[in-house]
């Protein structure tokens, strides 16, 4: 069964920006995430599916119910974490975990806590004076805090350090594993790659597919920059790849998949330095669905 179904979802706000025909659905007990550039139109579609927006057509179900007409109902079995996080700054962090703790119908406060030691977040200070960090922490937490069936995340890992991040990470691999329904919307695919199945790409609104993760990761490149000790080893490493880039005693050389054979070939060389930087998100786009189904 779909916990989500979105079919032709469409909200023009002029001049090319909103979301247009976004279709996709989300099973129970998967983790799909929802990638693509800022401003590509995630965020648009999470607010219809929170009930926020109402399209200027097609729909969104969760739970069979439909989003806008009954977001109450629906909103009762999730957790949100929102791309822009505005909190009352009034409040003390323990404050506002027992206020919303209050409007989901929870008196106990055992897993915000548990949460909140797990991500080291200090509940004593005022929300105004937290760190925009501390503050994502403080939405994460809420949004696990009715150990909610399905989750909708927007960008959250923002403002994390590389130490929460990971984190975040093994604490959504753990709800994945309890059978919870995610959709992770992301511009960064490393923590999709790690918690995701399947991935819908978005692209000024438009979804231009939906596509396992596996597939994805093969289909994403790598540059390698290799450093040898002289130039003549590095033009006659260069030789043996036609996609290779000499420049003195560097080479530059885009790989996809595994890098088994560069390995191999790198034996005979005496090598001083060995780098590499993945492909963006954007330049996989590119790559992989073509320069004509990014106009």
């Amino acid at each position: 069964m779909n916990v989500i179904e979105v079919k032709g979802l469409t909200k023009d706000y002029g001049r090319g920006r909103g979301i247009f025909g976004v279709s996709f659905s989300v099973g129970r007990g998967e983790t799909l995430g929802f990638l693509g550039p800022n401003g590509a139109g995630k965020t648009t579609t999470l607010r219809h599916l929170m009930g926020f927006l109402h399209p200027d057509s097609g729909e969104a179900r969760i739970l069979g119910m439909d989003c806008f007409r009954q977001a109450a109902e629906i909103q009762k079995h999730m957790g949100y974490l929102p791309g822009e996080i505005a909190f009352p700054d009034g409040m003390r962090g323990e404050e506002f975990l027992r206020f919303q703790a209050g409007m989901k119908g929870r008196k106990d406060l055992g897993r915000a806590k548990e949460l909140s030691e797990r991500f080291e977040l200090d509940l004593t200070g005022r929300i105004s004076k937290m760190s925009k960090g501390t503050k994502q922490k403080l939405g994460i937490v809420c949004a696990f805090l009715q150990d909610p069936e399905l989750l909708l995340l927007d960008e959250p890992t923002s403002g994390l350090d590389p130490l929460m991040q990971n984190r975040f990470v093994e604490l959504l691999l753990e709800e994945r594993a309890r059978g919870k329904t995610i959709l992770l919307s992301s511009h960064v695919f490393e923590e999709t790659e790690r918690t995701c199945g399947r991935a819908a790409i978005l692209r000024k609104g438009r979804l231009a597919a939906v596509e396992d993760m596996e597939r994805l990761r093969a289909s994403r490149s790598k540059s390698f920059c290799v450093s040898f000790a002289r130039e003549e080893e590095a033009a006659r490493f260069a030789g043996t790849f036609p996609e290779a880039v000499p420049r003195g005693t560097e080479v530059e050389l885009p790989l996809s998949g595994s890098a088994d054979r560069l390995v191999k070939a790198l034996a005979g060389y005496e090598v001083r330095d060995l780098s590499t930087r993945s492909q963006t998100l954007e330049e996989l786009f590119l790559s992989y669905y073509g320069e004509e189904a990014a106009k």
